[in-house]
């Protein structure tokens, strides 16, 4: 048998079933579509889902595909052991209504035995224990002894997934040879070891679940197969395991050279071994469709993963920053399957750069607070970190458990490691109280859901805003309808609409839709699953019924605004990329007709000089009216052709590639002007950071710049008039006045004082002498906290050493306010102290320093009761 590599399988299975009639789709990105219940990709299936529930017509109902999948339930255990890694590639063979059991058997059997070379002898397959049918197949059909053939149960061979499609399951396992094996004489398929490997999974999905254990007869059943990449090149080429076939093992290569160690040597070694080249490669590929580090969601999985390769680079003593360096290696060896990640190339090791500085800083931040932990115990006598002390460290710092317990090790303590893990459960248990609720296919279960599959819409807008089409279905915000009347609000949804659908940042049209029986006014353009685009509003007028061909009507002055808001988020990512360099790349952008937002990966602030620079070059080219020139390709054509495309985007065979002269090329969908001069003018208000690596700008252009400026003027003369003076001379005006305040306030100061001394008269005669220390407690009127302060300051002076409390009633509120000299505080008496005291008994509370205090209070009447007890509180105190 001939050992085939990695990138030659994933060729050699596409085409087999390309050849069994089978489109084959290129991999769909790690995040999600439309799919609430996962965080990433885990499988091969997740993406297709729509197509297997019926809610989105596939585009053949023959489908095979290799899909990037990253998984993430136990990352902590990932490297422990040679048989997972978070990162894995899922061949798979799909049929939606299409072909079933006979022939999926028939393929799998094909393909791993003629194709690949396996040996049939050491082929073993399984049958879920009541699939007479699949059993029969193989025993008949392709002639496995029944004693080769084994059945088991649900557990190992039905697949479900709560409510909705499931079905049994058949199995191919491959013997790889006593080497791999235990040694047991009863071993066997099933065994725990590594010698019976499953290699190929059919799913026969032919029942529904209702959810509570029910199953009826699917009327259009569908195939869907999963075989491991990486599982069928260790079974190819004879090794080991995943990381030991041949693109993972150049990569662990390099990672050994890095570390100047070999692997499988020693075995400690061998974890951090594991660990950098299985998360370096699925950072690699997480960062190459958009997903950046984060404190939450997949961008904290990145985050950690990215981490943890680091810590263990520190452990294998690998010098300086490592982890870009290896991200070439894993571009190199997986371009020819994901070329997206060449094109990202620049992005993706600038990413893993920039995250891999900020680690050093925060594992040092970290090793700070740890070392404070360690003494607090000490202190205390303790020898156990508690659990929340650890996921503090984990869930602030990034510092991961195992560090925390082989730190602590060494200085014999230990950690309380079920109460990390009781912590870790409960901040869980939030997180998925958070999570919507979802069904099956893990987006909101919503009223368009009943809308059938076959339905479609199809958009016509980009050079028309008048269209005539006919209502193929209307609903109420809770059901599906056959008319909408006056008032009521609702969802039309036509055949062919020049309405734009919120898509790709740009905000939807907005219009209306009437015939002669009534008029809808659209409030909002959605697309819903399926190709449908929904316009969302209410009846204005009359009644509308599924069936009637009305007009649709878009807002021109909507859509102009728009457009030309849109065309400058194009000049100004060019612009961008001018200024700042090729690693900007777009991450999310907002146009609508009165703003535009635009995100963009960079990895500082900008300076005035760097905006000014992007604002001149985009009014530059809006001056020179470039033409605005769209034209429609292959995806192929359009990459050739220098367009930018956007993270994560699905593109069809056939795209849309919008040029401004010779500055701009993109990919997009969207509405744009016909000439860059439309737009009239470009104003950057602000650049801000919004995540880690990530900027954002906000402008105007045409309408809503010129209303920004009128708006500015409007402020400036209503300032002019209020100052009384002109706009020429109001910087000026406003100093003058600004020093008039200040000169005020300073007078306004020295009354304040002057009143406060001429009320509080001649008090040094009420001063008692409390056990050798001068005590002087007096009640002023109308006297706020300063003005306290300060009098507390001049009679603190001429008592000489002691402590005085003053207190004033203002507006039917309390200010309190002790001071202690240096003196009084050695024999014992405490500012902060008594006025806790004392400061209860005017409804309030407040404290400060030995020197110094002040409180608040809501109880005028109980100022001489307060006031008579300070003497009682001082003599406690200096009797201590």
């Amino acid at each position: 048998m001939k050992k085939y590599g990695v990138n030659e399988l994933r060729k050699m299975f596409l085409e087999f079933f390309e050849s069994k009639g089978h489109l084959a789709m290129k991999s769909f990105s790690l995040v999600p579509h439309n799919d609430n219940s996962l965080l990433l990709i885990n499988s091969g299936m997740a993406p297709l889902k729509p197509y297997f529930t019926g809610q989105e017509i596939p585009p053949r109902r023959r489908v095979t595909t290799c899909q990037k999948c990253i998984r993430t339930g136990d990352i902590e255990n990932i490297g422990k052991t040679a048989r997972h890694g978070t990162f894995f590639e899922m061949l798979g063979n799909f049929s939606f209504g299409d072909y079933f059991k006979t022939e999926a058997i028939h393929w799998s059997w094909e393909f791993l035995t003629e194709v690949v070379g396996l040996s049939p002898d050491r082929l073993y397959p399984s049958v879920y224990l009541e699939d007479d049918e699949a059993f029969e197949i193989w025993n008949k059909e392709i002639g496995i002894p029944g004693e080769r053939i084994f059945r088991f149960g649900k557990e190992d061979n039905f697949w479900e997934h709560g409510a909705g499609p499931c079905g049994p399951c058949s199995e191919i396992y491959y013997d790889r040879g006593e080497k791999y094996g235990c040694g047991r004489p009863d071993c066997t398929v099933g065994c725990e070891c590594d010698r019976y490997i499953e290699v190929w999974n059919n799913v026969f999905t032919q029942f529904e679940n209702d959810g509570h254990g029910n199953y009826t007869e699917l009327v259009q059943k569908n195939i869907d197969t999963g075989m491991g990449l990486e599982r069928l090149a260790v079974v190819v080429q004879d090794v080991d395991s995943l990381f030991t076939v041949d693109t993972n093992k150049a990569l662990l290569d390099e990672v050994c050279a890095l570390a100047g160690t070999r692997y499988q040597e020693d075995e400690k070694k061998d974890v951090s071994l594991r660990i950098i080249a299985d998360h370096v490669k699925s950072c690699t590929f997480m960062i190459s469709d958009g997903i950046m580090p984060s404190n939450e969601g997949r961008g904290y999985v990145l985050r950690r993963l990215l981490r943890r390769a680091a810590r263990h680079g520190r452990i294998l003593g690998i010098e300086g920053k490592f982890l870009a360096g290896l991200s070439k290696t894993v571009i190199a060896l997986s371009k020819d399957g994901y070329p997206e990640l060449e094109e990202k190339k620049a992005m993706i090791l600038k990413v893993l750069s920039e995250e891999e500085d900020k680690f050093g800083k925060t594992i040092n931040q970290g090793l700070a607070i740890l070392s404070d932990m360690e003494q607090v115990m000490a202190r205390k006598g303790e020898t156990v970190l508690s659990g929340s002390d650890a996921f503090k460290l984990y869930d602030t710092y990034g510092f991961p458990l195992d560090l925390t317990v082989e730190i602590l090790e060494e200085k014999n303590f230990k950690v309380d490691e079920e109460g990390f893990k009781a912590a870790m459960k409960e901040q869980r248990m939030k997180a998925q109280k958070a999570r919507k609720t979802t069904n099956y296919m893990g987006a909101d279960v919503t009223v368009y859901q009943s809308i059938p599959a076959s339905i479609t819409s199809k958009f016509v807008g980009y050079d028309r805003l008048v269209h005539d089409s006919v209502i193929s279905v209307l609903t109420t915000e809770e059901e599906l309808v056959e008319a909408l009347t006056d008032g009521q609000r609702g969802t039309v949804i036509v055949d062919e609409t020049p309405f734009y659908g919120t898509m790709g940042g740009q905000q939807a049209d907005i219009g209306v839709i009437c015939c002669d029986g009534g008029t809808f006014k659209v409030e909002d353009t959605i697309h819903l699953q399926g190709g449908k685009v929904g316009h969302v509003g209410v009846m204005e007028a009359g009644m509308l019924k599924v069936g009637d061909k009305v007009t649709l009507k878009v807002c021109e002055k909507n859509r102009l605004s728009t457009g030309k808001n849109h065309s400058a988020t194009h000049l100004l990512q060019k612009a961008l990329r001018t200024v700042l360099g090729d690693h900007v790349e777009q991450a999310g952008s907002y146009v609508d007709a009165g703003r535009l937002r635009f995100d963009f990966t960079h990895f500082s602030a900008m300076t005035p000089d760097e905006i000014q620079k992007v604002e001149d070059l985009v009014n530059e080219k809006i001056r020179e009216n470039l033409a605005v020139v769209t034209e429609e390709m292959t995806l192929e054509e359009a990459k050739k052709s220098g367009a930018m495309a956007l993270f994560g985007e699905k593109y069809g065979e056939s795209v849309r590639v919008v040029k401004m002269g010779d500055f701009s090329v993109e990919l997009c969908g969207g509405t744009h002007v016909n000439d860059t001069g439309v737009i009239t003018a470009f104003k950057i208000l602000s650049e801000t950071g919004i995540a880690a690596g990530v900027r954002r700008i906000e402008a105007l252009t045409g309408e809503g710049l010129m209303a920004y400026y009128e708006d500015v003027e409007r402020q400036l003369y209503e300032a002019v008039r209020t100052a009384k003076t002109t706009p020429g001379e109001l910087v000026h005006r406003i100093e003058s006045l600004l020093g008039e305040l200040k000169a005020l306030s300073a007078e306004n100061e020295k009354l304040k004082s002057k009143l406060a001394n001429s009320a509080v008269g001649d008090v040094m005669s009420q001063a008692v002498e409390v056990e050798g220390v001068k005590v002087l407690a007096v009640r002023v009127a109308d006297v706020d906290m300063n003005g306290l302060r300060n009098l507390g300051d001049q009679l603190k002076e001429k008592l000489g050493e002691g402590v005085v409390v003053i207190a004033s009633s203002q507006d039917g509120k309390v200010n309190l306010m002790a001071a202690v000299t240096d003196g009084a505080q050695k024999k014992g008496a405490h500012a902060g102290n008594l006025i806790k005291a004392i400061a209860g008994l005017v409804g309030g509370g407040g404290g400060g320093r030995p020197g110094m205090a002040q409180a608040g209070g809501r109880n005028p009447e109980g100022i001489d009761g307060a006031l008579a007890k300070v003497a009682e509180v001082v003599a406690e105190q200096i009797k201590k």
